[in-house]
Parts: C-alpha cells; sequence; structure tokens
C-alpha cells in the first residue's frame, strides 16, 4: 500500500489536477486507489449538500467509489482560507477532528490513497494548527505540485525545507505548468529541476505542459451552475505523470493505525 500528502507551492498550483493525474495513472495498472480533501472551502450548495469540485473530482477517481463525507468531511462554502470560513461557518476546525476521517480512510487499504491539502504547506485551521500538522501526525510522505508560474522556484524551495524541518520525507514533485506564457519556461523547468531532484534528491514525478481544460457539469449534472469547474481530464493528466517512484518509495511504508486516536 501506499500512502501520500499532496502539497502545493500555492494556492491554485494544480494539486487536485496531479492528485487525480496520479490515481488515474494508478488506476491504469488496475490499482485500487483512494483519495481524501479533509477540509476544502469554495463548495457550492446542491441538492445532496455542499459540494466542491476538487472533492468532487477526487471522488471520480475513487476505484473502488467512496462516499462523499469520507473524501471531504468539512465542506464549507465560502471561497476564502479554511479557518476563515469554518470560523463564520460556527464549525470548529482542528488537527483531531481531521485525523480520525483520514485515517478511516487509509484504514481502507487501497494500493494508493493520496490526502490532498488546501493551499500550501502552511495553511491554518485555527490559531495553534496547520494542515501541515495533518501530514505530520499522518506520516505520510509528501508530493510537492510546483505551480510553474513566476516564482515558482522560490516558493518550491521553501516549501522543500519546510516539509523537511518538519521532518517528513519527499515522495516525489511535479512540475504544473499554470502559466502557458511564462518567459524562460525550460530555463525555470531547468532550475526547479536542479534545486529539488539534482541538489536536494526528490524525484520528479513529472512535467505536466498547459493542457486544454474540459468542463466538469457532464460528470456531475445535479449541479446548479454550469461551467461549475474546469480542469484538465485526469487521464491526459496521467500521460505525464510516473507512479513508479512513488510505488517504490513507499513499498515498507506503514499505513498510519486508525485506532491510535484516543
Amino acid at each position: 500500500m501506499t500512502a501520500c500528502f499532496v502539497t502545493g507551492t500555492d494556492t491554485d498550483a494544480g494539486k487536485t489536477v496531479i492528485t487525480t493525474g496520479l490515481m488515474a495513472a494508478a488506476r491504469r495498472r488496475g490499482l485500487t486507489t483512494a483519495g481524501g480533501k479533509p477540509v476544502a472551502s469554495g463548495c457550492e450548495r446542491t441538492s445532496l449538500g455542499l459540494r466542491n469540485a476538487d472533492a468532487l473530482a477526487i471522488q471520480a477517481q475513487c476505484q473502488p467509489t467512496l462516499a462523499y463525507d469520507a473524501i471531504n468531511p468539512f465542506a464549507l462554502e465560502p471561497a476564502i482560507a479554511p479557518h476563515i470560513a469554518a470560523r463564520e461557518a460556527g464549525t470548529a476546525l482542528s488537527l483531531s477532528s481531521l485525523e480520525r476521517p483520514m485515517r478511516s480512510l487509509l484504514a481502507g487499504g487501497a494500493d494508493l490513497t493520496l490526502i490532498e491539502g488546501a493551499g500550501g504547506w502552511r495553511v491554518p485551521l485555527n490559531d495553534q494548527e496547520s494542515l501541515s500538522d495533518l501530514a505530520v501526525a499522518l506520516a505520510l510522505p509528501v508530493v510537492l505540485v510546483v505551480g510553474v508560474r513566476l516564482g515558482a522556484i522560490n516558493h518550491a524551495r521553501l516549501t522543500l525545507e519546510a516539509i523537511r524541518h518538519d521532518g517528513l520525507a519527499l515522495a516525489g514533485w511535479v512540475a504544473n505548468v499554470v502559466d502557458p506564457d511564462l518567459p524562460r519556461r525550460q530555463q525555470n523547468l531547468d532550475s526547479l529541476t536542479e534545486w529539488l531532484s539534482e541538489q536536494g534528491g526528490v524525484p520528479c514525478l513529472g512535467i505536466v505542459p498547459w493542457l486544454e481544460k474540459v468542463p466538469w457539469l457532464e460528470k456531475a449534472p445535479w449541479l446548479e451552475k454550469a461551467p461549475w469547474w474546469q480542469a484538465p481530464c485526469a487521464e491526459r493528466v496521467a500521460d505525464f505523470l510516473d507512479i513508479e517512484p512513488l510505488l517504490a518509495a513507499s513499498a515498507t511504508t506503514r499505513t498510519p493505525d486508525p485506532g491510535s486516536i484516543e
């Protein structure tokens, strides 16, 4: 079993694009998959309750299928920082409240389980805890998604330092081109490879180019807004990803014990 925590260099780095792409790549191998989005803001009210586009995309790549609440236990409506959205909603966000459902998800024993964070590495849950504390509590290796845009090199280096400072291993990194007009794009990619792989020792799982976005409405016809969410097709993203380093690095990793929380 392989389990990782997926973080990004910033908001809109493409964490969900890469999470679903990695899951699609695993499904191609005939592996079972599970994904989690423990907290998500920017949710839409639907006939089924609050729903988040990222969590729905992850749910679509789970094999076997998982209930929405198992994937996204905390859904918040305003598209703002989760701790602020939770405070406005009167919801208490804490490490323990997120840890329990994510341990249950991991206990399902899928061949590949990915738990995706929100924003970047240090997104707060409350005044004392951050979402990075969840990755630490679960002792999961981290996949770093680098949104390739101006500033990405600095953001990637700082995030790498922070993850290692917290005592976690890097399972891999992915370059996700989010600015198709970035000047000197190849030089930026070369610098990322130098700092993260050559000097940092972190395997690159792929370089995903700018891809055409497709609407998700037809896959979730009960959504009220059209188009509600657009993103590159997960199967197309999988064409640019190599999950072998993840599987090899995690071959001896023990899944966290779901009963370890009091």
